[in-house]
């Protein structure tokens, strides 16, 4: 398991145009992206206590968080995803799933994934068993991603953060989101070893600080 280097920062749309020129001159564009970006849709877990929400609000040194995923409203691949945080340091794990796997666990079927072989998909079973996890909103946004290979630097910009309320028809594409209120765009800058002075330069913006914005408590608000 790989911990890596993770910067947040809010930045305004005048600061996206800025970094987007910047990072253009010098980094690539991610493969997956098309036209330059994609959408993201996300079903987050929680517990009764909302245990995940409170933790990241609460700045729990050591905590994670599982999520359903896909991209660019292709429900033909469904990533399990659990995020980890650790002295600030953070990791990601992941496994496919199938179609009916992802609509049985947002049923609360879990009969269909009592006997994966998976690790991760036996760890979401296990929580959801005995710590009552379960899905609690859709989040939506778009994605602008840049790399930089040195340092493995992984650069995205995230903007049009929307929230489902309290919905989890997370496979229904033609689900209404509506905006996280005034949510601002995430610059978010993630690294290796070390971060190359190069990138390190290019996203420096005055008045601009690193901060710990989260899109799913930003849309917990609403649901």
């Amino acid at each position: 398991m790989t911990f890596r280097h993770e910067w947040k920062h809010e930045i305004s749309l005048s600061d996206m145009i800025t970094l987007r020129s910047r990072l253009q001159a010098v980094a690539q564009i991610d493969s997956h992206a098309i036209d330059g970006n994609y959408e993201i849709r996300s079903l987050y877990f929680d517990n009764l206590s909302d245990k995940a929400l409170r933790e990241k609000i609460d700045g729990v040194n050591n905590r994670e968080k599982f999520r359903l995923r896909y991209y660019n409203k292709d429900v033909s691949l469904i990533h399990l995803e659990k995020k980890s945080k650790q002295n600030g340091l953070g990791t990601k794990t992941s496994a496919v799933l199938t179609k009916d796997e992802a609509q049985a666990i947002i049923d609360g079927d879990y009969s269909r994934i009592a006997e994966s072989e998976c690790p991760l998909i036996k760890e979401l079973y296990l929580k959801m068993t005995t710590q009552q996890l379960r899905p609690k909103t859709i989040v939506d946004y778009t994605r602008e991603p840049y790399i930089f290979p040195a340092g493995n630097v992984r650069v995205t910009m995230d903007y049009d953060i929307r929230t489902g309320l309290k919905c989890t028809d997370f496979l229904n594409t033609g689900c209404t989101t509506i905006p996280a209120g005034n949510a601002p765009i995430i610059l978010e800058v993630k690294w290796d070893a070390y971060l190359p002075d190069i990138i390190r330069d290019i996203i420096q913006l005055n008045g601009r600080h690193t901060c710990a914005f989260s899109k799913y408590a930003a849309c917990r608000i609403y649901g």
